[in-house]
């Protein structure tokens, strides 16, 4: 029997009429409660997904925090181990002492002081003139040191100190030219310091000393004897060192100049300009006049060497010899 339009239907079972909203509600449970679990599911899985970006998140916080932490202990550390160095070396304890600059510079590359101090205990270890694999090994570790604290591009005072320390080094070792080069970065660095102008003059010297003496040596030449231009062979020797050593003379009193300008007292300046007049004079065969007005300037800074010795001498009293009267 079909169900009239407009009537509430009846139950099959039943037989009785069955309002419609009842069967509305027996329907939507079901719709409902599929809407229900996927919307739970989602949620849980943006919550799931959530806390493990926070898991994450807080894995490399902890990370950071103990990397972090442990980098401020090893500052700490290579700065307790730089003090123990520092007490060391002033102990003339060395070998102590690179022991503990090595472990504070591993602890801490960035510690240029150690790196400083490194390159100083390794300098003080090297025995200039001993040309020895051990003994050369210490200035190249030295110099490698001091190379590092000039590329951290520290305070000027430790650049010009390494470029000092290096230009010792390499003096000793008699590598000129790279002697050279790190005095004029000092120089560049500190125009007004006179040490590196005097150092050049030095090296100039003993580069044009050495060359002028051997060829002095093979023609038989006496100390007060000048090379003789009206002899063949010694003209021929002394064309060819006017030639190599013209240039070095030249820029050796040009720079001794500049240190007696810069320190006015510099009497050790005043002696290498001594000695590299000597120099200019004995090669200057073609110019005879000009060889008697060099040996003159020459004794005249022999004579001014003196004379500031002198003085300073007097300003210290008990200090060779020399005292000024004091005061009642």
């Amino acid at each position: 029997m079909r169900p009239i339009a407009g009537a509430s239907p009846f139950s099959l079972r039943t037989g009785v009429a069955v309002p419609v909203p009842l069967l509305r509600k027996n329907v939507r449970p079901a719709l409902v409660n599929s809407l229900s679990l996927g919307l739970g599911c989602s949620v849980a899985r943006e919550i799931y997904i959530a806390m493990n970006k926070l898991i994450r998140l807080l894995t490399v916080a902890a990370a950071l925090l103990a990397l972090l932490s442990s980098l401020g202990c090893s500052k700490l550390r290579a700065r307790d181990q730089l003090n123990k160095g520092v007490t060391a070396y002033k102990n003339a304890k060395y070998e102590e002492a690179i022991d503990h600059f090595q472990q504070a510079t591993a602890l801490d590359p960035s510690l240029i002081n150690a790196k400083m101090y490194l390159a100083t205990a390794y300098a003080q270890q090297y025995i200039p003139g001993a040309d020895t694999p051990d003994n050369n090994k210490m200035a190249e570790q030295a110099i490698a040191q001091y190379q590092q604290v000039l590329d951290m591009n520290p305070a000027r005072d430790q650049k010009v100190n390494s470029a000092k320390g290096i230009a010792y080094l390499y003096l000793n070792m008699k590598k000129f030219d790279d002697a050279k080069k790190y005095y004029r970065m000092a120089a560049d660095m500190d125009p007004n310091d006179p040490e590196p102008y005097y150092s050049v003059g030095v090296i100039d010297w003993t580069a044009a000393y050495q060359p002028r003496m051997e060829e002095r040596a093979k023609l038989g030449l006496k100390p007060e004897e000048n090379l003789n231009p009206k002899n063949k062979d010694q003209k021929k020797a002394c064309d060819e060192l006017n030639a190599k050593n013209g240039p070095i003379i030249t820029e050796g009193i040009d720079n001794l100049n500049k240190a007696i300008q810069l320190r006015p007292d510099y009497d050790d300046a005043m002696a290498y300009l001594n000695l590299m007049y000597r120099e200019k004079a004995d090669v200057e065969c073609d110019d005879l006049a000009g060889r008697q007005q060099d040996l003159k300037t020459a004794d005249s800074w022999v004579d001014k060497t003196l004379a500031t010795k002198k003085a300073k001498a007097e300003k210290q009293p008990g200090q060779q010899g020399i005292t000024m009267d004091q005061p009642k």
